[in-house]
């Protein structure tokens, strides 16, 4: 494939081998597929049609089209996605209302494949950027959490198989990959007796179905013979003793003690309370008495849970009262102030996924859970997987410093100080009667656009004022797709719905010009 690598700007990765290389081209891997124009959908009777006459090259191009979409899905998802796929061409090719069907089975497929893709990309993005450890602690906590009665040596023992899956699906490694995930579920499999009682079912399946039935299934019971605490950790004389025979082992054996007892807590909690107790202890041991130290650890706990709580709960209300919309135009105008320098299609992506996560789960008996759990994965896709990649220094501080505490560190950070807006609107703020053609989604996707655009141009701006010139735009689109001229109408009436001040100014300047000699 000559002149590839140049056109790519993969070239350097070229010249080093074996792992180096692979990890190169991973690194320069292309996160951003802003570029790209939505999946293109064919007409139901010509998608049909063409699935009838070749098969093999209709599923082929969608996996091409879906791949390049989601670069960093693994292999084994993609398969799935294209078997599920076809059986929903199938199955809608046969009905009388293609494209209803179409329309309806595709919802919930897109929303299977984005779920999957931001989980694997979060997970993938904090083991390039924090190295084997953390994707260790992840696991622990996902595994112990959804199998409560493994016990620890078998928790272990199938650690070591997720993580050799990770770090081939996350360097791209086709193979290793879908062997990786086959081996995991052979594991599990072969020990669900000692492991769930809720995937025997799922046992039975085809390997490829098999991984996803046992991803999905429920979390088991917790054991009956189960403490509520382990009090090994927190009431023993000899803590830091065990603590410093084995301090790997002895913390991954905390974070499955606690992610096991505690099912109703997001991932991220459970990595805060095993880095506010890994913190205590390195306090605690230096102490003249350790015991009374870290005896009261299980309330450190309860306030750093009681601390995330009081953000969702903040969140969830404010969906309450504030609606969809409202709740949107808040978040894109606090991520845009936050990351300017972030593409208009990065913000208005963010934006939309975080009023998902909290109309997906305020509502929810495990709305706390839900809620940052989600919001962690809309992080993870701010923060992107490449650790080169550089927004602005309080952002990165956020994404770089702490896994399980960046959602905090969010939570604190103001409008970017070092951000310098462009001089004019370079054009942002032209348009033409496409504009008036735009209906639902496509007309609401535009004034997404239109209030992130607005940010960028105008950071000082006050929440109400940018949304009472949004307010001001939706009127001045309403008046001028009823006009003979909208082109003309819209230069005319938006600058000065925007900018009334310095529009003024230009229409001044231009009289004065005008009454010159």
């Amino acid at each position: 494939m000559e002149g590839l690598p140049q056109k790519h700007n993969f070239s350097h990765c070229c010249h080093k081998a074996d792992f180096e290389r692979k990890h190169c081209f991973l690194h320069n891997k292309k996160a951003d597929v802003g570029f790209l124009p939505p999946l293109p959908t064919l007409d139901p009777e010509e998608k049909c049609q063409t699935y009838k006459n070749n098969r093999e090259s209709f599923l082929n191009n969608y996996i091409y089209e879906v791949s390049r979409r989601n670069p960093f899905v693994f292999a084994p998802t993609l398969l799935t996605a294209a078997a599920r796929f076809e059986e929903m061409t199938k199955t809608c090719c046969e009905e009388q209302e293609k494209a209803n069907c179409f329309r309806t089975k595709a919802e919930t497929f897109i929303q299977y494949l984005k779920a999957l893709s931001s989980y694997q990309k979060n997970v993938c993005g904090a083991l390039m950027k924090f190295g084997p450890q953390i994707l260790k602690s992840i696991n622990i906590a996902v595994l112990s959490q959804k199998f409560p009665k493994i016990e620890f040596k078998e928790l272990i023992s199938l650690l070591e198989d997720v993580s050799s899956k990770y770090d081939g699906c996350c360097e791209g490694d086709v193979v290793q990959c879908i062997h990786g995930r086959s081996k995991v579920m052979s594991h599990i499999c072969s020990k669900q007796d000692s492991i769930s009682s809720k995937i025997k079912e799922c046992c039975e399946k085809k390997i490829p179905e098999r991984g996803e039935c046992i991803i999905y299934s429920n979390k088991d019971d917790r054991p009956n013979n189960l403490p509520l605490r382990e009090a090994k950790f927190t009431e023993s004389e000899n803590v830091c003793e065990e603590r410093d025979a084995d301090q790997e082992n002895f913390m991954a054996e905390f974070l499955y003690q606690y992610s096991r007892r505690h099912p109703e807590l997001s991932t991220p909690e459970l990595l805060r309370i095993a880095g506010v107790y890994e913190d205590l202890l390195r306090e605690c041991c230096n102490t003249k008495n350790p015991p009374d130290c870290y005896r009261h650890a299980e309330n450190k706990f309860n306030e750093t849970t009681e601390k995330s709580l009081k953000i969702v709960q903040r969140e969830c209300e404010h969906f309450q009262i504030s609606g969809k919309d409202d709740l949107k135009y808040h978040y894109l105008i606090n991520l845009t102030k936050l990351a300017p320098q972030l593409s208009t299609e990065e913000l208005t992506f963010l934006g939309k996924e975080m009023v998902t996560a909290l109309t997906t789960c305020c509502t929810l008996s495990e709305e706390f859970a839900c809620v940052d759990n989600l919001v962690d994965l809309v992080l993870g896709e701010l923060c992107g997987i490449n650790e080169n990649r550089s927004i602005n220094p309080a952002v990165d501080h956020c994404c770089k410093t702490n896994f399980a505490f960046r959602r905090s560190c969010f939570e604190g950070l103001e409008a970017d100080k070092t951000y310098v807006p462009p001089s004019t609107s370079q054009g942002l703020f032209t348009f033409h009667t496409d504009l008036c053609q735009a209906h639902n989604e496509e007309l609401q996707r535009k004034k997404d656009r239109f209030l992130v655009n607005l940010v960028k141009l105008k950071p000082e701006l006050t929440r109400v004022e940018l949304q009472s010139l949004l307010v001001d735009f939706t009127n001045v689109v309403k008046k001028c797709c009823q006009a003979q001229g909208p082109e003309a109408c819209f230069k005319e009436e938006v600058l000065p719905a925007l900018f009334p001040l310095k529009s003024n100014w230009y229409s001044w300047s231009n009289k004065r010009n005008q009454n010159s000699p």
